[in-house]
């Protein structure tokens, strides 16, 4: 991949729905994103903003024990968004039907659950406690993933590159 990955802090959940919404405005018609992060790193709160971002109405339920939750996209799309932490074993993905799914929108935490049994995916979100708020580094995984970045990177500017508690490098 040539782009470079794209790194912001994210001091509350308002920057986060604000990354959210700067994604869901610029992604590609069909993607696949894979969630990482340890847990309360923030991959539910980002995928609820996103999925709101998208007009998704009513309850935006997690899937931690439901695996995977389905949500309708306007105008004719489909999101899912599963929570792979539960798995044991990739082949437990089999039950729940994806290979048909249809969706134009794959938000995917804990994926290292599901490996070999996820599609190709094009974009990845790092996410990480850092100070107060969060850290987050989005590293495409594909052609469209790179368009997709270079798509975003101008809707960033109001999200700082780094947190109060971070040092710039050669400054300390």
């Amino acid at each position: 991949m040539s782009a470079a990955c794209i790194e912001r802090w994210l001091p509350d959940a308002d920057a986060t729905a604000r990354l959210a919404s700067a994604l869901a405005a610029t992604q590609p018609a069909h993607a696949v994103v894979l969630l990482h992060g340890d847990l309360g790193a923030g991959k539910s709160t980002l995928a609820r903003a996103w999925l709101r971002a998208l007009g998704v109405q009513g309850a935006i339920r997690s899937p931690t024990y439901t695996l995977v939750e389905h949500y309708p996209l306007p105008p004719d799309g489909k999101a899912l968004h599963l929570d792979l932490y539960r798995i044991g074993d990739a082949r437990e993905l089999d039950f729940l039907g994806l290979d048909d799914a249809g969706a134009t929108l794959w938000l995917v935490e804990w994926p290292e659950r599901g490996r070999g049994a996820l599609p190709p995916a094009d974009l990845q979100v790092d996410l990480s406690v850092a100070g107060a708020g969060r850290r987050a580094r989005l590293l495409p995984l594909s052609p469209a993933g790179e368009a997709w970045l270079e798509r975003l990177s101008g809707g960033l500017q109001d999200l700082p590159v780094r947190g109060p508690e971070e040092v710039a490098p050669g400054s300390g």
